[in-house]
């Protein structure tokens, strides 16, 4: 039981929603003392007999006649009633007392405290608990009818610190998750969710109600049709009362839906299928991931949403045959150019990670027809070159840098504005890098404070094409400033100072743009045109690495990765890990769309330490955390330099892996561009201890595979992330022979999650 948080709770209204709060509260040992208050006495009978409240009556004034400081009024009566009951609160509530509401329209509710008081008083905390039942009536309170739903605040300026910090504990001793937002914001945002769904249901079930062949429409009615409908069985009363309350947010929303199911109706009278597909792949997609959409977030949580710890015991060794997710960098690219194209595009092996989905859901916003995913499988309906639409806000990139900036290159040519937005890691990142050559090319660009995201770009600005030298190697500048010439009057090239990912020339090659490359040299003529074409995304070899040095490092171990792609520009791993004295086999070298694609063979043998040449640095730029573990495991030193880029990744790559290797018992020395470790050779190398990945998903599965040269587990904090790259590395790993767990599922006898 918890301890009382409010002396006696006064009820107003014992309904479902009302009756519900006070069974939550005795439940739990919240209140002391609930009273109850009904204009009907039989309602007052059975919340008594139900044993909902203490005591109960018909007098409201008499009930609050006694109540002291800490006590509070739980208002649940129908919208427009509420200014009654504030009429004979003002006389009769005494000072300290808090009150709150369950109005679903709160701008009546402030209107309402302003007749009566002149102004919102400080005791007043107006909230909506968004939860219910097409049953209503006392009979019908749940004392779990809060568990697991949100409830809305919306305080005014007016109101008492004490009075709302009261009002939230109590909903959370409901069981509710509490969350607050400005009045006018609540009543459009409920207009569009709630009452705009409650208007269809009534008016539809009435419609089909007066229809002559209803006894048939009903019977043989579906469970959607039961379930959508079910809201109809609600008080009508109450949402007459919601109706008027909230008339002008209402008839907005009933405004839009009618204007876009006009819309719908003339594309099926036309047979207009590409409309049709676009209207119902976004209403899936959206649908699908419901939540996020409303939070603001990317479609697997991000770190922040999660506090997710991976707990990894020792381990002897890996084997079996694993297929890695596929290729990141080129499913995201796969979907731009895809929608970018004249044509459709079939893409296999997409990866439905955090990032590329966000990817994905930004083409859609701008207007592009995307079927799936589904098992990987896409089919992308392309608009052409310059076929995207406004959005209909930012668009929200989740954790993806790469997302920002090859779509800040795309977008500097459209005719429409664009704002790009991330979550909190994202904007911390730095954007100046893409944002300094797009203005020279004529972009209308701004970025936030410190050149990170926020990215604000104008549209209808002219571009002009570009001769540009990287500073630094960086394959996402290259391409932002690649995209960019798809829409720039001229040539536009880039010279890069080492080699970095050619992705983004590759796949435009295979959608029929011609590329010119040579010795870290790209350019293309603005203008031209991309078509449909068929794409296989390789496995990626960065997720892929993971396991290479898995097998690399544990003894006994032997592995084979099926259908990595080998891009001579990504394959500085393989460089790196042979340097050191890996067994790896390169087997059944093909091509798969214009992509080198091959089957890697891994087996355990004793490692060595090298200085890292700065020539494959930025070959491997991703997967330096796996090999910085390889690095431990080998005998003697290790030396990285010219890697400064690792300090801006989703973490700073050089000091969180330098700090955790030291808490395991290995020595690492980080310096400005690398890192020096000092290898431990055979046997157990890494003690058991916590490690914080600082939510960087490479982090969080290198010292997963650590846990293979351990004598004691290792906790590795903020791991939800990992979702972003690999959304199945725990149990890909478990099935190679790793043994890793979460804090709220720790490992069982077998490794696995049980």
């Amino acid at each position: 039981m918890a301890q009382a948080i409010i002396g006696r709770l006064v009820v107003v209204g014992l309904g479902l929603i009302g009756g519900s709060l006070a069974l939550a509260l005795k439940g739990s040992g919240a209140c002391r003392q609930v009273i109850g208050v009904d204009l009907r006495r039989r309602s007052c009978e059975l919340a008594l007999e139900l044993g909902i409240v203490d005591s109960a009556g018909t007098d409201l004034a008499e009930a609050v006649a006694g109540l002291e400081p800490g006590d509070l009024v739980f208002i649940s009566v129908p919208t427009l009633a509420i200014e009654s009951v504030f009429a004979t609160l003002r006389d009769a509530l005494p000072a300290g007392v808090t009150v709150t509401d369950a109005a679903s329209v709160k701008g009546s509710v402030l209107a309402a405290a302003r007749a009566i008081w002149g102004q919102v008083p400080d005791f007043l905390v107006p909230g909506h608990p968004i939860a219910g039942s097409e049953r209503s009536g006392t009979g019908a309170a749940l004392s779990d009818l809060y568990r697991d739903h949100r409830v809305i605040l919306t305080p005014a300026d007016s109101t008492g610190a004490h009075h709302l910090r009261l009002v939230q504990q109590m909903w959370r001793q409901a069981g509710a998750e509490v969350l607050t937002m400005p009045v006018e914001e609540h009543d459009e945002v409920l207009a569009a969710t709630s009452h705009l769904p409650h208007v269809i249901a009534f008016g539809l079930v009435d419609t089909l109600a007066h229809d002559a062949e209803n006894e048939n429409i009903f019977r043989y009615a579906a469970g959607g049709f039961r379930d959508f409908t079910r809201i109809a069985s609600s008080d009508p009363v109450m949402w007459r009362d919601i109706m008027l309350a909230n008339r002008d947010a209402i008839l907005n929303a009933i405004d839009l839906y009618s204007a876009n199911l006009a819309a719908l109706r003339g594309a099926i009278e036309a047979g207009d299928s590409d409309y049709l597909m676009g209207v119902f792949t976004r209403a899936k997609a959206a649908r699908d991931h419901f939540s996020k959409i409303l939070a603001k977030q990317a479609y697997i949580e991000p770190m922040q949403a999660q506090a997710i710890t991976f707990i990894v015991q020792p381990g002897s060794s890996v084997s079996g045959r694993l297929r890695v997710p596929g290729d990141k960098s080129m499913s995201h690219r796969a979907v731009m150019l895809g929608s970018l194209a004249e044509g459709v595009t079939a893409v296999e092996g997409f990866l439905e990670g955090e990032d590329a989905l966000a990817t994905l859901q930004a083409f859609r916003d701008m207007g592009v027809v995307i079927e799936g995913p589904e098992d990987g499988r896409l089919v992308i309906h392309g608009v052409g070159l310059h076929g995207l639409q406004a959005p209909p806000g930012p668009l929200y990139l989740g954790n993806s840098g790469t997302s920002m900036r090859l779509l800040a290159g795309l977008l500097a040519g459209q005719p429409f504005d664009v704002t790009l937005t991330g979550d909190e890691s994202l904007s911390k990142r730095p954007m100046n890098r893409v944002a300094a050559p797009l203005r020279d090319m004529g972009a209308g660009i701004e970025t936030g404070p410190g050149g990170r995201p926020p990215l604000r770009i104008a549209g209808g600005c002219k571009l002009c094409g570009i001769d540009y030298r990287l500073p630094m190697a960086s394959a996402q500048v290259k391409s932002c400033v690649l995209l960019a010439g798809l829409y720039a009057d001229g040539q536009t090239s880039t010279l890069e100072p080492a080699p970095t990912r050619d992705h983004t020339e590759r796949m435009l090659r295979g959608f029929g743009y011609r590329v010119e490359q040579s010795n870290g040299f790209a350019s293309l003529q603005g203008g031209g045109r991309l078509k449909g074409c068929r794409i296989d995304v390789p496995a990626d070899i960065s997720s892929a690495t993971f396991f290479m040095v898995a097998a690399a490092i544990a003894p006994g171990s032997e592995l084979e990765l099926p259908h990595v792609g080998i891009n001579p520009t990504r394959i500085g791993a393989i460089n790196i890990l042979r340097a050191m004295g890996a067994d790896i086999e390169v087997n059944n070298p093909r091509e798969v769309g214009g992509e080198p694609v091959a089957d890697i063979r891994v087996r355990h043998a004793p490692l060595r330490g090298i200085r890292i040449p700065e020539d494959q640095v930025p070959l491997a730029i991703d997967e330096f955390p796996a090999i910085f573990i390889a690095a431990a495991c080998a005998e003697g030193d290790t030396l990285l330099t010219g890697a400064e880029e690792l300090r801006v990744k989703e973490s700073d790559r050089i000091q969180a892996m330098a700090d955790g290797l030291r808490t395991l018992g290995v020595e690492a020395e980080p310096r400005k561009d690398g890192i020096l470790i000092k290898g431990r050779g055979e046997g157990q190398v890494f003690s058991g201890g916590t490690v914080d990945s600082c939510g960087d998903h490479r982090i969080a599965m290198s010292f997963a595979v650590a846990s293979l040269r351990a004598d004691a587990s290792i906790q590795i904090l903020n791991c939800a992330n990992v979702a972003t790259s690999f959304p199945r590395f725990v149990e890909l790993a478990c099935e190679a022979g790793l043994r890793i767990g979460t804090s709220a599922n720790p490992p069982g006898p077998q490794g696995a999650d049980q």
